[in-house]
C-alpha cells in the first residue's frame, strides 16, 4: 500500500491523473476503470489537459465504468454515461464504442450483471482501477452488507449515499434507489487499484477502511488485500 498525502484537491488530481495516463502511455491499448462522484472530477479535468497538449493518447485504450443507476437512461443527464461523456470521454480521443458501462435500462437487470461481468473478463480485467469512497466505507456502489458482493450486482443504496448524491438531483426523492455495480472480484482482480479521498469528512472512513478490521460493513477495508494500491490524500 502506498499512500500519498496531496497538498489540495488540484494537487491530488494531477498525482491521480498522472498515474492513469502513465498506464495509457506504457500500454496504449489499458483498460482504464473509472468512477463517477465529485471527487474525480478534479482527474479527468487534468487527463483533458494531458491530451490536449499531446501527452497521453487515448486512441486504443478501453474505459470500463463501476455502475450506473438503474432506470436512468444515458442520455439523462443524472446518469453516468451522461456524466462520463461530459466530464471526460467527449474530450479525449477515445473510440466510444470502446467505453462500456452498466445498462441501466436493462430489461433484465440479472442477465445485464451477467453480461458486465463476461465483458469485463473477456477484456483482461482492469489495468488500473480509479475508486473514490462513500462516508459509509462503499466503493463502486457496494454499500456496508454481511457479505463482500463477488459479482457485478444490483446494489439498494444506502441512506447515506441517497443523501451524499442528492445535491445532484432537484430533490432526494429523485434520487434512484438502486444501482447497477461492479462486485469485489473485479476490483480485486485489477492490476493496479488507485483510491482517491478529499475534504476532512472522508479522514475517519480512509483510517478505517486502511487500518481496521476487514469487514463488509466497510467495503473499502478489503483492499487492505490488494497487492498495488495506491491511496491519494488531501484532507483540508
Amino acid at each position: 500500500m502506498k499512500i500519498v498525502e496531496a497538498k489540495n484537491y488540484e494537487d491530488l488530481s494531477k498525482k491521480a491523473a498522472a498515474l492513469i495516463s502513465a498506464q495509457v502511455i506504457l500500454k496504449p491499448n489499458a483498460v482504464i476503470g473509472l468512477a463517477t462522484g465529485s471527487t474525480p472530477i478534479g482527474t479527468y479535468e487534468q487527463l483533458v489537459e494531458l491530451y490536449k497538449k499531446g501527452y497521453v493518447d487515448f486512441s486504443n485504450a478501453r474505459t470500463v465504468n463501476l455502475d450506473e443507476y438503474c432506470g436512468l437512461s444515458p442520455e439523462n443527464d443524472q446518469s453516468y454515461r451522461y456524466f462520463m461523456n461530459e466530464k471526460l470521454l467527449n474530450h479525449i480521443n477515445i473510440k466510444m464504442e470502446n467505453t462500456f458501462l452498466p445498462d441501466g435500462m436493462a430489461k433484465d437487470f440479472d442477465k445485464e450483471c451477467k453480461r458486465y461481468d463476461e465483458l469485463i473478463d473477456n477484456l483482461g480485467g482492469m489495468d488500473i482501477q480509479l475508486l473514490g469512497i462513500g462516508h459509509n466505507g462503499h466503493i463502486a456502489f457496494n454499500e456496508p452488507s454481511n457479505t463482500f458482493p463477488a459479482y457485478t450486482n444490483i446494489s439498494k443504496l444506502g441512506e447515506s449515499t441517497i443523501e451524499a448524491n442528492a445535491r445532484f438531483f432537484d430533490s432526494p426523492s429523485d434520487v434512484p434507489t438502486a444501482a447497477l455495480t461492479v462486485g469485489m472480484k473485479a476490483i480485486m482482480q485489477a492490476k493496479k487499484v488507485l483510491l482517491l479521498a478529499n475534504g476532512m469528512d472522508k479522514k475517519h472512513i480512509i483510517e478505517k477502511s486502511l487500518y481496521g478490521e476487514i469487514t463488509p460493513n466497510v467495503p473499502a477495508s478489503i483492499l487492505q488485500l490488494h497487492p498495488d494500491l495506491t491511496v491519494i490524500t488531501c484532507f483540508k
